[in-house]
C-alpha cells in the first residue's frame, strides 16, 4: 500500500518538477547559508543598506523588461502560434532590455543623490550589464518551461547559485564589499545562456519582424503591472526606511528580511514556478483544472506551513548563534516577516490561477488595491521605527490577502460551471 502510494506521488508531474526545483533550491540554500553568515560577520548595517538598494533597483528593472509577461505568453500560447510568438518575443526582449540598460545607467546619478551616497553610481551602472544578456536566453527558458522540463531550469538555478555564492564570499573576504554582489550577478548570468542553449533547439530569427507584437504586449502589460506592484510592495518598505530612517536602519531591516523571508520565499517560489505550467495544461477542462489546482495547493501547504512556523519559533535561537549577537535586534522583525509569508503563499497561487485562465486584468486590479493599502500602512508606521514597519507588513497581509484569495477561488470555480462556459468567458 505504501509502495503504491509512493509510486503514485513520484509519477505526479507537478511533484517531479517541484522536486527538481527543490533540489536546486537546496543547493542554493547550502551555499547561500555560507554567504549569509559571511556577510553578517563582515558587513556593517550600512553595507547591508547599500546591498538592499542595489537589489531593489535590479528587482524593479527586471520587471520592466517584461521578462515574466513575455515568457508567460509563450508558455500559454496555442501550438500553432508558438513559432511566431517566439520570434517576435526575441526582438521585443532586445528592445526592452536595451532600453532598461540605458535608463538604469542614467538613473544611477539621481538615485545616488537621493540616498546621499555617490558610491552607488558605478555599481548600479555595472549591474545593468545583466540586462544585455537576458534576450539571449529568455525565449529558450520560456520554451523549456512550456514543455514542463523544469529540470533544466533547476540546473540553471543550482549552477548559478554555486558560482554566485563562491564569487561573493571570495570577493567579500578580499574587501570588495558591495562590489562583490554586483560582480557575482554579472559574472554568473552567462550560465543561463549556456545551459538553455544546450537544452533547447530554438534559435533566434535572422530577420527582424514584430509580427503580432500587440498580442504579446497586451497579454504582458497586465502581468507587468501586477509584477511591478508586487516588486513595489516587496521593496517599498526598503525605499521608505532608507529615505526616512537612514541606510543603517535599512541595513538592519534588510538583514531581517534576507535571513527570514529569503529562505521561505525561495521554497514557495519553487512550487509556484511549477504551478503555472502545470495548471495551464488543464485550462480548457474546468473540472480537471479545479482538481489539479487544489491538489497542488494542498501539497504546497504540507511543506510551507510547518516551515514558516518552525522558522518563526526558532529565530531567537539560531540568529545570534549563526549570524552573531549584533543582529539580535532584528529577531522580532524577522519573526513578523516570516509569518506574513503564509497569506502571501495562497494569494500568489490564486494570482497564478487567474493568469492561467486569461484574467490577468483582475490580478492587476487586486494587486493595485492591496499595494495602495500596503503603502499607506508603511508610510504611517515608519514614524515609529522599523519594528512598526514590520508590524504593518504583517497586519496588512493578514487582513487583506486571505479575503482576495477566497474571492478569487469563488470567482473562478463558482462562476464557471462547465468547461464550455469556462472557455467562453
Amino acid at each position: 500500500m505504501l509502495i503504491n502510494k509512493l509510486k503514485q506521488i513520484s509519477s505526479d508531474h507537478f511533484i517531479r518538477n517541484v522536486g527538481w526545483l527543490a533540489g536546486a533550491e537546496l543547493v542554493n540554500r547550502i551555499f547561500r547559508l555560507g554567504t549569509t553568515v559571511t556577510l553578517a560577520r563582515i558587513f556593517s548595517p550600512q553595507d547591508y543598506g547599500l546591498m538592499a538598494i542595489i537589489y531593489t533597483i535590479f528587482d524593479f528593472a527586471t520587471v520592466l523588461t517584461l521578462r515574466g509577461g513575455i515568457g508567460a505568453k509563450i508558455v500559454q500560447a496555442d501550438e500553432q502560434d508558438v513559432k511566431t510568438l517566439c520570434n517576435t518575443s526575441y526582438w521585443l526582449n532586445w528592445i526592452l532590455c536595451g532600453s532598461i540598460f540605458i535608463i538604469q545607467c542614467i538613473a544611477a546619478f539621481p538615485i545616488a543623490q537621493f540616498y546621499g551616497n555617490n558610491q552607488l553610481i558605478l555599481p548600479i551602472c555595472t549591474q545593468a550589464l545583466v540586462y544585455l544578456m537576458f534576450p539571449i536566453f529568455m525565449v529558450h527558458l520560456a520554451m523549456i518551461e512550456r514543455e514542463n522540463r523544469l529540470k533544466t531550469i533547476a540546473l540553471c538555478n543550482a549552477t548559478q547559485s554555486i558560482l554566485s555564492n563562491i564569487i561573493i564570499v571570495i570577493l567579500v573576504i578580499l574587501g570588495l564589499r558591495v562590489w562583490a554582489i554586483v560582480w557575482s550577478m554579472v559574472l554568473t548570468t552567462p550560465v543561463w545562456i549556456v545551459i538553455s542553449w544546450m537544452n533547447h533547439s530554438w534559435r533566434p530569427p535572422k530577420s527582424f519582424k514584430l509580427e503580432r507584437w500587440q498580442e504579446i504586449l497586451n497579454f504582458g502589460k497586465n502581468l507587468l503591472g501586477a509584477e511591478f506592484l508586487g516588486k513595489l510592495r516587496g521593496n517599498l518598505d526598503y525605499l521608505i526606511i532608507g529615505r526616512f530612517l537612514g541606510v543603517d536602519a535599512l541595513g538592519i531591516y534588510y538583514f531581517a528580511f534576507n535571513a527570514g523571508l529569503g529562505i521561505t520565499m525561495n521554497v514557495i517560489n519553487t512550487f509556484m514556478v511549477a504551478l503555472f505550467p502545470h495548471i495551464c495544461a488543464f485550462r480548457a477542462d474546468y473540472m480537471q483544472l479545479k482538481k489539479s489546482y487544489f491538489s497542488s495547493l494542498k501539497k504546497v501547504s504540507l511543506v510551507v506551513i510547518p516551515l514558516i512556523l518552525l522558522q518563526s519559533l526558532l529565530a531567537p535561537v539560531y540568529v545570534p548563534i549563526i549570524f552573531g549577537q549584533k543582529w539580535i535586534t532584528a529577531v522580532p522583525i524577522l519573526i513578523m516577516v516570516c509569518l506574513s509569508v503564509l497569506p502571501r503563499t495562497y494569494n500568489w497561487a490564486s494570482s497564478i490561477l487567474l493568469n492561467a485562465v486569461d484574467k490577468t486584468h483582475i490580478t492587476l486590479y487586486l494587486d493595485l488595491i492591496f499595494t495602495t493599502i500596503f503603502a499607506v500602512s508603511i508610510l504611517i508606521a515608519v514614524n515609529w521605527g522599523i519594528f512598526w514597519v514590520a508590524a504593518a507588513v504583517l497586519i496588512s497581509h493578514l487582513l487583506i490577502l486571505p479575503a482576495f484569495t477566497i474571492w478569487t477561488h469563488r470567482y473562478v470555480f463558482n462562476k464557471y460551471g462547465t468547461s464550455a462556459t469556462f472557455m467562453e468567458n
